[in-house]
């Protein structure tokens, strides 16, 4: 991940970001409504809330996909937040593994080089590295139907990580998998981000995900989706499941669990009011 570290401080702030959806049923749904927060460069930010809250869309909006119908999207320089910057190259890493089933392990990694027009050989050889990063050394010539679904999705991973991104984007990453696979795969993701200094976003359900990964987590309300908390994460790194029982973070825990509370019951409500 050295392409990630060497590239300028690039920020990225989201400013009064508002989205409403048209629906079938006539009623526009408001997903997202008055969202201000910013992404530090070299940093794990988490966002949590209730399901249907907006915590995709605004991952989306951040990547580009979507277009915000209010307020605005800005890149600026770090050290010299007032200067305006370029977008930094971004990849997304999916709750579904979306692997070419026809194609090995290693040409699934190439695939974005290839589009982009990378050499065969760079692209081996940046595969190659990207693989052993996620502990795949030896699975290059597999298909994805002979891997496990944590195998999968840590080539979906290295997918993105071949692609030097500024911002890696993971959206529910380990949300198809089984309890003992995520807890696996998310020490390893946590050790990861704490030896690459990359900028990373991660859009989870787990407050103990949140906690393992994050050195912020965004809290969101319920439908409109807004931000009613950011919260820092000033447990010690290197983190791993042994991190639960450190001092301070059942505190963190129970803040967290009592915020994402109180706006589930909301969400709660409204299912049953609109039925």
């Amino acid at each position: 991940m050295s392409e990630v570290s060497a590239q300028p401080a690039v920020a990225i702030e989201c400013v009064d970001i508002g989205l409403t959806y048209p629906s079938s049923a006539g009623t526009p749904v408001q997903a997202l409504q008055n969202v201000s927060c910013r992404f530090e460069p070299g940093r794990v930010t988490a966002i949590i809330g209730p399901s249907g809250c907006g915590k995709s869309t605004l991952l989306q909006i951040v990547r580009g996909l979507l277009l915000p119908g209010s307020g605005s999207l800005r890149y600026t320089n770090a050290v010299r937040p007032s200067t305006s910057s370029r977008p930094p190259r971004m990849a997304t890493v999916w709750q579904a593994f979306n692997l070419f089933p026809w194609r090995t392990v290693i040409e699934n990694v190439t695939f974005g080089l290839e589009l982009a027009g990378v050499s065969n050989a760079e692209r081996v050889t940046r595969a190659r590295g990207a693989l052993a990063k996620v502990d795949l050394t030896g699975f290059e010539d597999k298909y994805p139907r002979q891997l496990s679904g944590g195998m999968r999705q840590r080539v979906g991973l290295a997918r993105a990580l071949v692609m030097g991104p500024e911002v890696l984007l993971l959206d529910e990453p380990f949300g198809s998998l089984d309890a003992q696979t995520r807890l696996v795969l998310q020490e390893q993701l946590a050790r990861l981000v704490e030896t690459s200094g990359t900028t990373a976003i991660l859009v989870t359900h787990s407050i103990e995900e949140a906690i393992l990964l994050a050195d912020s987590i965004l809290v969101m309300t319920s439908r409109p989706g807004r931000i009613a908390a950011e919260i820092a994460v000033a447990l010690p790194r290197p983190r791993s499941l042994a991190t639960t029982h450190a001092p301070g973070y059942a505190k963190l825990f129970d803040q967290i669990y009592g915020l994402l509370r109180d706006e589930v019951v909301r969400a709660m409500a409204s299912e049953v009011g609109s039925v």
